[in-house]
């Protein structure tokens, strides 16, 4: 999975401020795409909006499987998103140890 081509097909959803992919154990298939987005202040976007826009938009296997809306997402003091602190979180809360 290649977390800035699904990026860069979510933002392109108006509505869509920030966004973030990041694979998540799954006990399944053994990895899942989640995706983290911040919707811009008065707009509104739903989770069927968001299927909607990856499935006619990227190949089925990369349409992500879990959506969190947020206020905000973690970022450097440039502006870069922390993937591996979103990571580190669903690591978290799934009981599993963070990857070095």
């Amino acid at each position: 999975m290649y977390p800035n081509e699904l990026e860069d097909v979510l933002a392109a959803l108006p509505g869509v401020l920030q966004c973030a992919a990041i694979g998540v154990p799954d006990e399944k298939s053994g990895e899942v795409i989640k995706v983290f987005i911040v919707v811009k202040p008065g707009m509104t976007v739903t989770k069927e909006q968001v299927m909607e826009h990856m499935r006619a938009n990227v190949t089925g296997y990369k349409v992500p499987r879990q959506i969190e809306f947020r206020d905000a997402l973690p970022t450097t003091n440039v502006g870069k998103i922390l993937r591996r602190e979103l990571r580190d979180e669903e690591l978290k809360k799934q009981g599993l140890k963070k990857i070095a």
